[in-house]
């Protein structure tokens, strides 16, 4: 019996395509956890969705200029997500804008384009690889690319790891303090693109910032301090990833979908049964405060 589960489990890696996904999943795994806590504490995932999604019209506009070369659609959906990122954040700085109409406005242009070019480019098959993942083109590029990124992502956290503390919990102080917030967020908002562009092929455009916002929102919700969430998320994205690799293995489902499908799983329970700030406890504290209310009346 014990045999047969180790099987279950070790079957998958023995092939050296998984093995790349794998390596692939739990590099980003650990810069996800970083940037997702970050994303998460200030309130910027649906900026982070919206960046992921603006990916998409560099990629099928690299594949009409250039043809099928993967690392051609990298470095288009870097373009785009940088020149998002660059253009929305000057836009709200410059103009009233908030910061996230001008990436809501960025975002809806971006995408449609993308939709518009992929709808009339005769490539759908090969491109929806790059909306929703495909493990079997996890290349040796691929898993020097997710290095590269998550080596990058960790090094930006540990050299200034002091600021970023300062800018998610008092960004006034920080302004005091001489800090240069607009700089931070514009780093910032690259490492993503460069994290999100490194997901593409493992994860997809549209599933590619699960890997980072599920991680952090299920930490969030189990850790106090900072720090302890950083190391949760990135080790919650990590067992994900493997878990839901597994998943597609046995299954025949799709690599992106598989892990966010376990590491959605995971926050739900989480959501639900966390010791002091999940659903069950709160109703708990809800019930027992109502009791002791009608105690007192009576």
């Amino acid at each position: 019996m014990i045999a047969t589960w180790i099987d279950f489990f070790a079957e998958p890696f023995r092939y050296d395509f998984m093995v790349r996904g794998l390596g692939s999943a739990v590099l980003l795994s650990i810069s996800g956890g970083l940037l997702g806590s970050v994303l998460v504490l200030r309130r910027l995932a649906l900026l982070g969705d919206a960046l992921s999604h603006s990916l998409l019209p560099g990629v099928a506009v690299a594949w009409i200029l250039f043809g099928q070369g993967v690392m051609a659609m990298l470095l288009g959906a870097l373009a785009t997500g940088l020149l998002i990122a660059v253009g929305s954040t000057l836009l709200s700085r410059l103009t009233r804008l908030k910061e996230d109409a001008a990436f809501g406005a960025f975002f809806l242009v971006a995408y449609a384009g993308g939709i518009a070019l992929v709808s009339q480019s005769g490539t759908r098959v090969d491109l929806l690889h790059f909306l929703f993942g495909h493990i079997l083109g996890v290349g040796p590029t691929d898993l020097w690319l997710s290095a590269a990124a998550a080596g990058v992502t960790l090094l930006f956290f540990v050299l200034f790891y002091r600021g970023i503390v300062l800018e998610v919990f008092d960004p006034t102080f920080s302004r005091a303090a001489g800090m240069h917030g607009r700089w931070f967020q514009l780093a910032f908002l690259s490492l993503a693109v460069i994290n999100l562009v490194a997901a593409l092929q493992t994860m997809g455009v549209v599933l590619a910032l699960g890997l980072f916002l599920l991680p952090a929102a299920t930490a969030y919700l189990w850790c106090d301090r900072f720090s302890a969430m950083l190391l949760v998320s990135a080790l919650l994205g990590m067992a994900g990833s493997v878990m839901g690799l597994i998943l597609s293995f046995h299954s025949g489902l799709s690599s992106g979908p598989s892990i966010v499908l376990c590491l959605g799983a995971c926050f739900l329970f989480s959501a639900l049964s966390s010791p002091r700030y999940g659903l069950l406890h709160s109703l708990r504290l809800a019930w027992r405060e109502r009791r002791a209310v009608r105690h007192t009346a009576d």
